[in-house]
């Protein structure tokens, strides 16, 4: 098992999606294996759901080489396939047992004529698992696609063991970390003996299922993670050069303490090889930034502060754990799930032995996006921005979209969002966006919302969140290839807002909406939540529901139905005269939070202007007015959008501040909150609107028709002398190029659209179109 074909992995894992009419039909010949001692039944072993690691294996005999040899493979919690040594897939992609995703993948490039032999490490980590990880039991199922290579099927005939030496570390870290334990790795004791694996019964897929027990196998529709080898940076503490394959040899009855800098913050899973050193203790800390010594004091309430990140001086180390106790063999220790690190602290205590590290790098990990937007400028602050945002964006991505890969893992539609749209904009690659979009349908409750986060073993609601994933439905119909992919949505959207009209007061504003009604992390507001007046009433959720309903009217449209849509339209023009009563201040020209008029923010505003609020002058007072509510990193996504909407788009580069403070903080992706010292967090993609922002407000390329089907470019160059960039779009690419008293726009395919520069509107047709504008 310890050839790794990078490569390979890149373009094998997923090659082919396709299943057999049978083998969705019925049951599968193949079975779901697991591991149990001394048990003769069976169907009594779906209890196994304690922490545990096996490895399961077969020999299939071939007299010649195949050409072709489908698989389709499983496993709970998590699985990494090994065929004659090499590691060919990993999985799976996280869902729920309703859909249980199988990998598809051709294994004919690892198969020889002669024995071959088939491996699968399969892990449960029990209680201590991560919070998206839903499961049934330790299994693992592999079925062949042709009945030609059935003696890979799993079943009986399969042989497993468990390993002995190893155990959950529980994690310390600050605050709310639900993304699973470290391991603590004995390698004395070793694996057990093989023993025959023991069936739990035929894999069935959607279509064979005839009751909810168990797993309802579904084929993976995204393709497999990234893995590329890297090396680490720099050894900030501690001797020798390890990290670049130099043996450093730790005496016996001695210690050490090295601190090892990536540079940048990554998924990755770290290898360590070493050898001797029988009974010797080597941990591993893995952490985003190292924590200042810094006491309470009445403006400091939290001593959670890390500081500059690029600093380690007079700094202290929490972070996730793994520990090692070698017992004098050569081992190559790597994590079975990735670790997310800049920091990385080695520390080794021997025994009576010489322990011999050889070498300590690591494998980067993440869904396989590629930057296909490009953006040139006379300002070197903008490439900076971009490199950091993608990172973020990136490293939030895996098998889902997640709000940060350290302490959660866990995808939020508040958090999606924005993630969609910078996949969309930016990586022009749509496939996490449309299982995010199937995942939060999945998830609808029976009273109607979503769930706010979703895969979760823990339930979750904010009500709000329902609302932007009807924004994000939207969002694709504006921005996606195949807005049918959207119809079948439309029904859990329509459940959604009959959820919210059952709180509509008479007047038809929205009241005491139950659950956790999450706006924006606003340090006055307790939990996030905007201001509710002495009614139930709040303006942030009342514009946040208008906008919406307007968003749904125009879905419902597009799919032919008129009535709905009608109902939806009806229903924002009732509201707007009611809610400008109640919430707008004339003496001070802003909306209030709620109907007393006591609290103002950012967020009531900006939402006014989205919604279509008469708004004459608001924008003018949002970035002025120092009582207002600030937008944290994540909220100024809505922010930005109002201030363009309402004519500010010029002004773009001012508004950056928290983004370089984030820069001159030495962070390399986007903190969670706007209070950067004491972020729980280094790496939140929600912080990554700028990704989008250069392109369809800088460069002004905006979707005028939904799949993008017309085209509106109204540049917001500011200062910039010049600007030319591309865009990815559905039918190719958009290029623009803009130089003082004049523009360069290629549309792709057949696209045409519009310009639009000082207030004239020029006609854009599909290829390339050159255009004299006033300077």
């Amino acid at each position: 098992m310890k050839k790794l074909l990078l490569l390979l992995l890149v373009g094998c894992f997923a090659c082919g999606q396709n299943i057999k009419t049978e083998l969705w039909k019925k049951p599968w010949k193949a079975t779901w294996i697991t591991y149990a001692e001394n048990s003769a039944n069976a169907y009594n072993l779906v209890g196994l759901k304690d922490y545990g690691v096996y490895r399961f294996q077969r020999k299939v005999p071939l007299l010649a080489k195949p050409a072709k040899c489908i698989i389709h493979v499983s496993g709970d919690n998590r699985y990494k396939l090994y065929v004659n040594g090499t590691w060919v897939s990993a999985g799976p992609a996280r869902g729920d047992l309703y859909f249980w995703n199988f990998e598809t993948l051709d294994i004919a490039p690892y198969l020889k004529a002669g024995e071959n032999k088939v491996e699968a490490l399969v892990w449960n980590e029990g209680k201590g698992k991560s919070e998206a990880q839903i499961s049934y039991a330790t299994g693992f199922i592999l079925q062949a696609d042709e009945e030609t290579f059935e003696a890979f099927n799993t079943n009986v005939g399969w042989e497993v063991s468990k390993n002995r030496g190893i155990s959950p570390l529980a994690v310390r870290v600050p605050g709310y970390y639900v993304a699973g334990a470290g391991e603590l790795q004995d390698y004395a004791k070793g694996w057990s003996p093989f023993i025959s694996a023991k069936s739990l019964g035929p894999g069935l897929t959607k279509g064979a299922a005839i009751d909810s027990r168990g797993w309802m196998l579904y084929p993976s529709a995204i393709p497999a993670m990234e893995l590329k080898s890297q090396r680490f940076a720099a050894i900030r503490k501690g001797e020798g050069d390890l990290i670049h394959g130099s043996p450093l040899v730790i005496m016996a009855n001695s210690s050490m303490d090295i601190w090892v800098d990536q540079g940048e913050l990554t998924n990755a899973y770290p290898q360590l090889i070493f050898s001797g050193g029988k009974e010797a203790k080597i941990g591993l800390t893995y952490a985003e930034g190292l924590y200042e010594k810094k006491p309470l004091s009445t403006t400091t309430k939290n001593g959670n502060h890390k500081g500059n990140r690029n600093e380690i001086e007079n700094k202290y180390w929490l972070g996730r754990k793994d520990s090692l106790i070698a017992d004098g063999g050569a081992h190559t220790f790597e994590t079975m799930t990735y670790r997310t690190f800049r920091y990385v602290r080695l520390t080794i205590k021997t025994e009576a032995e010489d322990l011999t590290l050889h070498d300590f790098k690591s494998v980067f990990t993440g869904f396989p996006f590629q930057a296909k937007a490009s953006l040139k400028t006379n300002n070197p602050l903008i490439p900076q921005l971009l490199d950091v945002g993608f990172r973020t964006a990136r490293l939030c991505a895996m098998e889902t979209y997640m709000d940060c890969p350290y302490y959660e893992q866990l995808q939020y539609i508040g958090d999606a969002r924005i993630q969609a749209l910078v996949s969309l904009y930016y990586a022009g690659d749509e496939r996490l966006v449309r299982q995010a979009l199937d995942h939060m349908d999945h998830s609808r409750i029976a009273e109607g919302i979503t769930l706010s986060r979703y895969p979760t073993d823990l339930h979750q609601q904010i009500p709000t969140f329902s609302l932007w994933y009807i924004g994000m439905l939207h969002d694709y119909l504006r921005y996606g290839k195949e807005p049918s992919f959207l119809k079948n949505k439309l029904a859990g959207m329509r459940g959604i807002l009959d959820y919210f009209a059952r709180f509509e007061g008479t007047d038809g504003t929205l009241q005491n909406i139950p659950y956790w009604t999450f706006s924006d992390w606003v340090n006055a507001w307790p939990r996030g939540i905007a201001p509710v007046g002495p009614s139930g009433r709040s303006s942030v959720l009342d514009f946040q529901y208008i906008w919406v309903l307007q968003n749904a009217a125009e879905l419902e449209r597009y799919f032919g139905y008129p009535e709905m849509a009608a109902r939806y339209e009806a229903k924002v023009k009732a509201l707007k005269p009611v809610l400008q009563k109640l919430y707008w201040d004339a003496g001070r020209g802003l909306y209030a939070d709620t109907e007393v008029h006591d609290k103002y923010s950012q967020h009531a505003n900006s939402l006014a202007i989205l919604a279509g609020m008469p708004a004459s002058g608001v924008a003018d007072k949002l970035l002025v007015e120092k009582d207002l509510a600030p937008a944290s990193i994540y909220f100024k996504y809505y922010l930005h959008l109002a201030l363009t909407k309402a004519g500010k788009g010029n002004d773009y580069m001012t508004w950056l501040d928290k983004w370089k403070e984030n820069i001159d903080m030495g962070l390399t992706t986007w903190a969670e909150t706007s209070d950067i010292s004491t972020s729980r967090s280094d790496c939140h993609a929600w912080g990554s609107s700028p990704n989008i922002e250069f392109f369809r407000i800088v460069l002004g390329v905006d979707s005028d028709a939904p799949a993008f089907g017309k085209v509106k470019i109204e540049p917001h160059l500011g200062e910039l002398s010049q600007a030319e960039g591309i865009v990815p779009h559905p039918q190719g690419e958009i290029q623009v190029s803009y130089k003082p008293g004049s523009a360069s726009i290629t549309l792709p395919g057949t696209i045409s659209g519009s310009f639009v520069w000082q207030g004239k509107k020029y006609p854009l047709k599909a290829g390339k179109n050159l255009l004299t504008i006033p300077r």
